[in-house]
């Protein structure tokens, strides 16, 4: 992860200015998703990448400790060895950016990550996850056991009736208490973008978190009945954007919710590089939030085995020269 945002003072003469052009960002949606995507060993590059930006989850009632285990060991090896050894990528060092979990299953996921002698970042959900309904204490308790647990990135989730009722000093109050609770843990901040209404909304939203100091911001928790969508990307991207512009602060992103194929994530990739320039595709910038989307790459690589100097090459340049 980079460095911890510091955060703004509150600049609600700003927010009060926002006013988002729907008609304008479903026609930009729509032209990403009519673009085609990458081919041959530009494409098995590309998809190489998006397993490093990838927070591999789950968030499942019936989670145990050796569900967790075999997600850790997934995390370390996504991709067959048989097939990195293939195109020559055995000695990349390509794992997933992070695991995510419940608070429950962060001790679970510490130590097998520990035991397979690997670094990857623990991530946990927080605050009354998906919901964020609990009262503000026991959403702040829940932060710091998770920390206290090895959690060192906290995925938390807004009240997103603070955004619906327009109370945005209270909601950057709150997530100013969610970031001091995290110590030295990164604040990713949910904003359940399917549930506050409007792009404008989103708008709001996205740059309140951001002035109170959240890492990343995430479109969704993936419960929702309307998770990530190209409308609501633009949206929070041209917010992280302008507030890149305005403070010199860069904020992550993190799409996650229904994100399953490698088709998917081919576009993810394009859209942040188009909004956000080559600096963000990294993972201390970007992830993806996914259980499934590790599968459908591995079929999809395995089934593009490029000559293997070409794919090093790209691999190794990165995907910002690839159009």
């Amino acid at each position: 992860m980079s460095a911890r945002s510091r955060g703004t003072e509150l600049d609600l003469s700003w927010i009060s200015k926002i006013q988002v052009n729907h008609p304008a960002v479903l026609r930009r949606a729509e032209q990403i998703q009519a673009r085609r995507t990458v081919k041959k060993e530009w494409q098995a590059a590309w998809l190489l990448k998006a397993v490093t930006f990838i927070d591999l989850t789950t968030l499942s009632g019936d989670d145990t400790s050796s569900n967790i285990q075999r997600l850790c060991y997934k995390a370390k090896y996504p991709i067959r060895e048989d097939l990195l050894k293939a195109l020559n990528m055995h000695d990349k060092g390509i794992t997933t950016a992070a695991v995510c979990v419940y608070p429950a299953r962060v001790c679970d996921a510490v130590q097998a990550l520990k035991a397979a002698g690997c670094s990857i970042p623990v991530a946990s959900v927080a605050t009354g996850f998906p919901a964020g309904q609990t009262h503000l204490k026991t959403r702040l308790e829940e932060i710091r056991l998770a920390v206290e647990d090895g959690a060192t990135e906290i995925d938390v989730v807004i009240n997103r009736s603070l955004v619906l009722t327009g109370q945005w000093e209270a909601l950057y109050d709150e997530i100013r208490q969610f970031r001091k609770a995290c110590g030295e843990a990164h604040l990713k901040t949910i904003l359940a973008t399917g549930e506050l209404g409007s792009l404008t909304n989103v708008y709001k939203a996205s740059m309140i978190a951001m002035m109170a100091g959240s890492d990343f911001i995430k479109t969704s928790t993936g419960k929702e009945t309307v998770n990530a969508t190209f409308p609501v990307a633009i949206v929070m991207l041209r917010a992280i954007r302008d507030f890149f512009w305005k403070t010199g602060n860069k904020i992550g992103f993190k799409p996650a919710g229904g994100i399953r194929s490698a088709k998917d994530s081919l576009a993810w990739l394009s859209l942040v590089k188009e909004e956000l320039g080559d600096e963000w595709l990294k993972p201390e910038l970007f992830r993806i939030g996914a259980s499934t989307l590790l599968s459908d790459i591995e079929r999809q690589v395995s089934n593009n085995l490029y000559p293997w100097n070409k794919l090093t090459s790209v691999f190794e340049k990165g995907i910002e020269k690839s159009n």
